[in-house]
């Protein structure tokens, strides 16, 4: 016989929501969250309007072009008495859209006096003509209002061409405290080919 009360239809439990809308709404819960954490953790420049590409936060490595550079950077710093090692902590300047995920070798010369400076990075691009073209947005970029506030006043530039790589050095007379930061300018604009920048 009918007890007369209301009966449970299936997929619900007693009074409350269905099951079904329960599951959706959770799973709608971490769909959510998750486009949260995707948008927090975007490198920035990694744009998404047309023509850009998302950039990866930590570059891939570089390879023999770049390898074949830095033999020359280290030859033309060791006339000027310096030595190069590998810096100890990371290391990356303002850069253009281009180069903020190209494959890179970050190398130091040795500054006793300033041990935090001397930082010169080599970038490799997949051809000739991809560094030209990268080498004249990075000194555009350097030259622009944006860029331009992310150096100090004073700030000089070297960015020089080797093949399919970029070397891009910059430093500060009034903030860089070794005498020998200049020395580091003049061995590396002895490489390659020099590609302008307007202080």
């Amino acid at each position: 016989m009918s007890s007369g009360g209301p009966h449970a239809e299936p997929g619900t439990s007693g009074g409350g929501p269905p099951l079904l809308l329960v599951a959706l709404a959770i799973g709608g819960l971490v769909v959510m969250l998750g486009a949260i954490v995707v948008t927090l953790v975007s490198p920035p420049g990694a744009g998404s309007g047309p023509g850009t590409t998302p950039a990866a936060a930590t570059p891939a490595t570089s390879g023999d072009a770049a390898r074949r550079a830095a033999r020359q950077a280290i030859a033309a710093l060791g006339t000027q008495g310096l030595q190069v090692v590998e810096p100890r902590s990371a290391y990356r300047p303002a850069e253009s859209p281009t180069l903020y995920a190209a494959p890179r070798l970050v190398l130091q010369a040795v500054l006793p006096d300033d041990p935090d400076s001397g930082q010169f990075v080599i970038y490799e691009l997949p051809s000739i003509a991809d560094a030209a073209a990268a080498g004249d947005e990075l000194a555009r970029y350097v030259e622009s209002g944006v860029g331009r506030v992310q150096f100090p006043a004073d700030a000089r530039f070297v960015l020089r061409r080797i093949g399919p790589t970029l070397v891009f050095f910059t430093w500060s007379p009034t903030n860089d405290a070794d005498p020998r930061t200049g020395d580091v300018a003049v061995a590396l604009e002895t490489i390659g080919e020099g590609i302008p920048v307007e202080p």
